[in-house]
């Protein structure tokens, strides 16, 4: 699993709300390669505050990943991911 995935869907969230301050993603390390499942741990924000947590991940038959991001002492979020994918046009 080893990359940066685009988080395409957030089933409790609106579906704009992930991507409110820049494009939902999450990054996965050297660590992780190979790996059809993970468990983490993360440091963030959450609306300007800080924010952390943990979560796992899991390969989808279809290249995908779906897992959850649970927030320390809060909710948890379910997520669906998918590889991604960098444009060759400089903006």
């Amino acid at each position: 699993m080893k990359g940066k995935w685009r988080i395409v869907e957030m089933a409790d969230y609106e579906s704009d709300y992930p991507d409110m301050m820049e494009p939902a993603y999450i990054l996965f390390g050297a660590g992780d390669a190979g790996a059809k499942a993970v468990e983490f741990r993360w440091d963030g924000n959450d609306e300007m505050d800080e924010a952390r947590g943990d979560g796992w991940a899991e390969l989808q038959p279809d290249g995908s990943i779906t897992g959850q991001i649970c927030f320390h002492r809060g909710d948890e979020a379910e997520f669906i991911a998918r590889p991604w994918t960098t444009s060759s046009t400089a903006c």
